[in-house]
């Protein structure tokens, strides 16, 4: 088992700023075509507008998010639609298990379903009290602070149910397939070149 009775998990430093780590370039959205759209095993697909998905019911969650380049930051307040609330209301097949989690530009992690189902897993649309600024994942981002927070998806855009798990951009690059801090779960073999650039880009851009 593994210990959660500190604050910061192994390998990991407390910064009281946010660095803003990314792949590739922030991109643009149109609120009037933006959309959220969870399928795969589903008995029907369903879509939300940003309109829609901000109108739904929404809870302000307290969390420590800890990044796989080792910095971690508490206290972080988040504010947004409680994912396990949106699965709620769709129909699940029983063999649905795991969901790939579909972002913009075209990205995608893979998460066990359970661990979207916790207290603290949001769609969030706020933090700190202010919207998702575009750098930081805005309009919507996953927030799973359970797992080291690159599987806390930016620009997400879609769930897909699955019945197997599916790794995604950075789980094909090397990382982990869970990514639990807890456990140190940061990339599967040796220290690869993706996960090498992540940590210089957080150097050179300070905590």
């Amino acid at each position: 088992m593994s210990d959660r009775s500190q604050r910061f998990p192994p390998g990991q430093t407390q910064t009281a700023k946010w660095p803003v780590l990314h792949y590739g370039e922030i991109p643009r959205y149109a609120p009037g075509t933006w959309d959220f759209r969870c399928f795969g095993l589903l008995e029907t697909e369903k879509r939300w507008s940003l309109a829609e998905l901000k109108a739904l019911p929404q809870v302000e969650v307290t969390s420590d998010i800890h990044c796989v380049t080792t910095w971690s930051r508490l206290d972080t307040r988040f504010r947004g639609v409680r994912v396990r609330e949106l699965i709620a209301g769709l129909s699940l097949k029983p063999e649905a298990k795991f969901v790939l989690v579909h972002a913009d530009p075209g990205y995608r992690t893979n998460l066990p379903l359970a661990d979207l189902m916790t207290d603290d897993a949001l769609l969030a649309t706020h933090e700190g009290g202010q919207p998702r600024s575009p750098e930081h994942g805005g309009p919507v981002r996953l927030v799973v602070p359970r797992l080291y927070f690159w599987k806390s998806a930016k620009w997400v855009r879609g769930f897909e149910f699955t019945d197997l798990d599916v790794p995604g951009f950075w789980e094909k690059a090397g990382y982990h397939m869970r990514g639990d801090p807890w456990r140190e779960e940061r990339y599967r073999d040796s220290e690869t070149n993706a996960m090498q650039r992540m940590r210089a880009e957080a150097k050179r851009r300070g905590r």
